[in-house]
């Protein structure tokens, strides 16, 4: 059965893990429809991504199959790869979200734990429901975050945050981790608040959405002389372009702008 569902209205890419009768848990195959996903979206002309999980919970992490079949398998096989860039099968699930050029918004409820916060961390904006509850899950099987996790929550947490969630194992409400930097909101409906927020995103210049989402990841990572000339860089690709000429031609006449 089908894991991902993938549909595409009004220059927004909505992307739904089907498998809530067992809390969209991860298993090879939602790990490869999850992937697929990731790479059909970012090839499509989107200018913004809903990422949401059907059912009580977003995704509850690996599921037990996954687990028993972990003992079963030299780890070093599929752990050390690089498959996807600079990382592996696994890791690439949450960082598949970050090399999508425009930007991702996931839809939390329910069950956020190990795997699946790792996934919501890829996204740019994460949207909890009340009833949200997040957890670094891994030391409780005794493992560590290996699926993207430790490239994503030092930009988010800070240090003791970070480490008290991982030692710990213990799952948070969404109130805590909004207040700690995991959610950037709480909202009684989360799926309609994302795809709100997704409108507003596909209404801006679709190149200087994209530009804007390279900076970002410029920015988080290099030193200050790349950033700015990053900033140089992209803005150079903006100024006095099609696009941009339509922004304030748009917004002269008070109307909103129209892009190809």
């Amino acid at each position: 059965m089908a894991r991902v569902s993938v549909e595409y209205k009004d220059h927004i890419a909505r992307v739904t893990l089907t498998r809530g009768d067992k809390m969209n848990a991860l298993d090879d195959a939602m790990v490869e429809a999850i992937l697929a996903a990731g790479a059909e979206v970012a090839a499509s002309d989107a200018r913004a991504v809903v990422l949401s999980g059907e059912g009580k919970s977003f995704c509850a992490g690996l599921d037990m199959a996954s687990f028993a079949k972990m003992g079963s398998v030299d780890p070093e096989q599929w752990l050390m790869e690089r498959s996807h860039h600079d990382a592996n099968r696994m890791q690439e699930i949450g960082l598949i979200w970050r090399r999508v050029p425009v930007p991702v918004i996931a839809a939390v409820q329910g069950a956020v734990y190990g795997g699946g916060l790792q996934l919501a961390l890829g996204a740019d904006i994460r949207i909890a429901a009340p009833d949200a509850k997040l957890a670094v899950m891994e030391m409780k099987w005794g493992l560590v975050p290996d699926m993207g996790g430790m490239a994503l929550l030092p930009q988010l947490v800070r240090s003791d945050v970070l480490r008290q969630l991982t030692y710990t194992a213990r799952p948070i409400p969404a109130a805590q981790a909004e207040a700690w930097g995991l959610v950037t909101q709480v909202k009684e409906d989360p799926l309609a608040a994302a795809l709100a927020l997704a409108e507003e995103i596909a209404e801006q210049s679709p190149s200087a959405i994209r530009a804007a989402k390279r900076l970002i990841g410029v920015a988080e990572t290099a030193d200050r002389a790349e950033v700015l000339l990053a900033e140089s860089r992209e803005q150079v690709k903006l100024i006095g372009k099609p696009e941009q000429m339509e922004v304030i031609a748009a917004r002269m006449q008070g109307r909103k702008p129209e892009f190809k």
